[in-house]
């Protein structure tokens, strides 16, 4: 079967412009002097649900940690639901990849425990300083911030595992563990189309994030499980970030300096805003000429230069599959999609884009909540989808049919009225995403809700 059909078949604006008051900070085109991290600096970002079979995602942690038998993981369960049994399977999974890994007791949910005792005690911040590796589990990322830096002052803890990280450590990290590597992060943001309609306060959908990662990247999680480049754009828009990374389940984005490698099952999406416009006359968010690309395992890019290295088993998409064909907005449109916000739909939609005659695709983000009668509510957005000159296809002949790499692909989004006599209807085949259970054999992640 052919990869690219394949992978088709699998599965008020100017309020949110205010918020780029929140933590905004001068935002600067990419060059090599804009990266500031140090080489030896590795930031394990995960897309949450990791399973303890992912050797390839578990033993990069330990490798880059200084590899078997000198690795020295701290293992902290702090945003977990259930901190000693998400903390006991990480320090199992870790210690069968060769690494020295101790739990940290520091979790306001962890029964029995002093929760600012812990967090102060000297010996305890001796152990973190002293590790190789900081561990941050899945859970509620609002209790990282909250536990680690209260009021946006980092504790003595904090300041420790900046330590290691400075130092040439690494700090790694799943689901709401992942969530907190960018300086601004979702707080508790589960529901799409609202922050796309203008939903991203301060404190609730959006806080502070620890910034492990540059200050110019923004990182999400659960992505295209979830559909979340619909919240990854408002966002991006709002706060001034021109990169984003939306790292799948089960996968993860290793930061070593201005080097991107994607490992695990799947991949990475990479939002590009650094061209992107808006529509000022438009109240709601819109963009246009955002650029995606979907970077696999083994994938490699650069952020000083945005030069992607698809992995090297993988060939071009040959020239006369990708049709160069008119964008113009009254060329045929080859499909429409209902849901672009569905599981992996983003993707789909970008591989169908590679051989479509018309050179587009569109697809609607629509979910309106029954009796919902403010215009704001009952707004969807149009997703169109279209080629341009970088616009690439790379897939690996020899291997899984959805081992693919697209390249810039061009993206504009705008808001559109949802009539009130004919609210739209998901099909029952495809039904708004849920927040996912772990998957048997995943890595631990008992949910204090957000992610």
């Amino acid at each position: 079967m052919d990869p690219l059909d394949s992978i088709q078949q699998s599965g008020h604006y100017g309020a949110m412009q205010m918020l780029s008051r929140f933590l905004r900070m001068p935002v600067l085109l990419l060059a090599a002097c804009g990266w500031h991290l140090a080489q030896a600096q590795t930031a394990v970002v995960i897309g949450g649900n990791l399973r303890f079979d992912n050797d390839a995602v578990w033993q990069r942690i330990v490798d880059e940690a200084g590899g078997p038998g000198k690795a020295k993981v701290a293992v902290l369960a702090t945003a977990s639901a259930a901190p000693e049994q998400s903390a006991n399977a990480i320090v199992q999974v870790l210690q069968r990849h060769g690494a020295q890994a101790e739990h940290i007791p520091v979790a306001p949910r962890l029964e029995g425990a002093d929760l600012q005792k812990n967090l102060n005690d000297p010996a305890l911040i001796a152990k973190v300083r002293g590790a190789s590796a900081v561990f941050f589990s899945g859970g509620a990322q609002g209790l990282i911030v909250d536990t680690f830096q209260p009021g946006g002052k980092p504790t003595a803890m904090l300041e420790a595992i900046w330590e290691v990280y400075r130092r040439g450590g690494v700090v790694a990290g799943t689901s709401a563990g992942a969530a907190i590597m960018s300086r601004t992060m979702f707080r508790d943001a589960l529901d799409v189309m609202g922050v796309m309609r203008g939903q991203m306060r301060d404190g609730h959908e959006i806080d502070r994030g620890l910034g492990f990662v540059s200050d110019r990247l923004f990182v999400d999680q659960h992505f295209l499980k979830r559909g979340r480049i619909g919240r990854m754009l408002p966002l991006m828009m709002a706060q001034g970030y021109r990169l984003g990374l939306g790292i799948e389940e089960n996968s993860a984005a290793v930061i070593r300096g201005p080097s991107v490698d994607i490992i695990g099952a799947r991949g990475a999406l990479l939002v590009d805003l650094r061209s992107a416009r808006t529509d000022p006359t438009l109240d709601m968010f819109n963009v246009q000429n955002a650029r995606l690309s979907y970077l696999d395992n083994g994938d490699h890019y650069d952020l000083r230069t945005g030069q992607v290295t698809p992995e090297q088993r993988k060939t071009p998409l040959p020239e006369t599959r990708i049709i160069r064909a008119s964008h113009s907005l009254t060329s045929p449109v080859s499909t429409f999609q209902t849901d672009i916000l569905g599981d992996n739909r983003i993707v789909q939609a970008m591989a169908e884009l590679m051989t479509a005659p018309s050179g587009e695709v569109r697809a609607m983000a629509a979910r309106v909540r029954p009796g919902a009668t403010e215009p704001r509510d009952r707004t969807a957005f149009v997703f169109r989808l279209y080629r341009g000159e970088g616009t690439q296809g790379w897939f690996n002949s020899q291997g899984d049919a959805n081992d693919i790499t697209l390249l810039d692909v061009r993206l504009d989004v705008r808001p559109v009225p949802v009539p009130l006599a004919a609210p739209p209807r998901l099909a029952a085949n495809n039904p708004p995403p849920q927040p996912a259970e772990a998957p048997v054999g995943a890595a631990a992640e008992p949910s204090a809700t957000p992610r």
